[in-house]
């Protein structure tokens, strides 16, 4: 098996005991383990030890380091979806809004859980098909929400997206629009030259130019 470029990540001291609940203490821990040294090398030991807890304690909530990847990975992208479908819903009709909410949501929740992020996106390898598959189908659904979105725009004009050799493609589209604003988790740095809001504002320009938005 090939090696994988594993992202860097900074690394914070652990405390003593994490103060709080069990589960979301094993859950923060799992997440910044998992993001500075990969799935595979690191040890339930690994885990609890970071949060403070016994190995023992994982047990009580996870039924293996396998079980705890998948309910880490399910639950923030099953939020993400959540988030993406609100700030659709509260934009408006015109699909210019729409977008504009959708991608300042999704930039800002990549740059903010960037450790989250950069766990969903990368280990979700280690996991079987059966635990991909809920995982796999509201990644679909976030896909479907900006080709709708899109379909939406042009149906009513206001939306002019790019075509090839004649035709357009809103489902390729969306995906390669989505990898972009994925992959701000692989290199923002917060307090960098550009806060979260200016990033998502950036991106959000750029969505309304390759979505072809009609002034």
């Amino acid at each position: 098996m090939s090696k994988r470029k594993i992202a860097v990540v900074e690394s914070t001291p652990a405390p003593d005991r994490d103060n709080r609940p069990p589960v979301e203490a094993i859950r923060a821990a799992a997440f910044q383990q998992f993001a500075e040294r990969g799935y595979p090398v690191v040890t339930v030991r690994d885990i609890m030890k970071a949060c403070g807890l016994t190995q023992g304690a994982l047990y009580n909530h996870f039924k293996s380091k396998d079980e705890l990847l998948h309910d880490i990975i399910a639950s923030t992208q099953a939020e993400l979806e959540r988030v993406c479908q609100q700030a659709v819903s509260g934009a408006g009709s015109d699909p210019r809004a729409k977008l504009a909410a959708f991608v300042r949501a999704y930039v800002m929740r990549h740059c903010r859980l960037r450790i989250e992020a950069l766990v969903a996106n990368r280990e979700i390898s280690w996991l079987d098909a059966e635990r991909v598959r809920d995982i796999r189908r509201s990644r679909r659904a976030i896909r479907d929400i900006v080709v709708g979105i899109l379909t939406e725009g042009l149906e009513k004009g206001v939306l002019d997206p790019p075509q090839v050799d004649g035709r357009r493609d809103l489902k390729a589209l969306a995906m390669a629009m989505l990898d972009q604003w994925t992959n701000v988790s692989m290199w923002y740095t917060p307090g960098g030259r550009m806060s979260e809001e200016q990033m998502a504002r950036l991106y959000v320009d750029m969505a309304l130019r390759a979505a072809g938005a009609k002034a």
